[in-house]
């Protein structure tokens, strides 16, 4: 009996299109923890963190039964990328939704554990920052948007976040500068701030 364990990804995948679910499971165990925690930080909601993860891995199991897996690169950072272009999709998706009403009767705003540390008029004020950061965010190049998200979101090194999007370390760090720069910039032409 083989030990699993002792494979590399690539070898795992092999076995595994050739019929292993052991070899899968393997992989599984291997990437899941770093994998979910990848997309929580994203996402920021364990449900759609859940669902994001499984779909994830049923990418993963079509793409290799079908033969279509390319191992030029490691298993990890294939996974990731699928799990990162799943995470943007949810976020468009989460965009042309609208938008929570405080005049919806099952949802109280001010009814939230963590307002309770600060005053009201605080708790509101982060609110406000977090909602003008975020749609500012949204409004970032898509390219500069998923390194700023990976950076300060994810607390992804630049060397991960250049594994995951493909690019070099140095394109990774330049997106990152003019995504702040972006940043600025729009809150500047807004009159936001975005600081208590």
């Amino acid at each position: 009996m083989r030990n699993f364990n002792e494979l590399t990804d690539e070898q795992l995948v092999t076995a595994y299109a050739e019929g292993s679910n052991e070899a899968f499971d393997t992989l599984l165990l291997r990437h899941k923890t770093k994998l979910f925690n990848f997309i929580l930080q994203m996402v920021r909601d364990t449900d759609v963190a859940d669902d994001i993860f499984q779909e994830t891995f049923v990418k993963a199991i079509t793409t290799i039964k079908q033969g279509r897996y390319n191992d030029l690169g490691r298993f990890s950072a294939w996974i990731t990328r699928i799990a990162r272009n799943l995470v943007i999709d949810s976020f468009r998706a989460e965009k042309s939704e609208s938008a929570v009403s405080t005049d919806d009767a099952n949802y109280d705003i001010l009814n939230r554990k963590e307002l309770a540390e600060d005053t009201i008029e605080d708790a509101l004020v982060d609110i406000q920052i977090e909602d003008d950061l975020r749609r500012l965010v949204d409004k970032l190049p898509q390219p500069q948007h998923e390194v700023l998200v990976m950076r300060y979101y994810r607390d992804m090194s630049f060397k991960e976040i250049a594994d995951v999007t493909g690019v070099s370390i140095n394109t990774a760090l330049g997106r990152m500068r003019y995504a702040i720069l972006n940043l600025r910039r729009m809150a500047k032409e807004r009159d936001l701030s975005l600081s208590r």
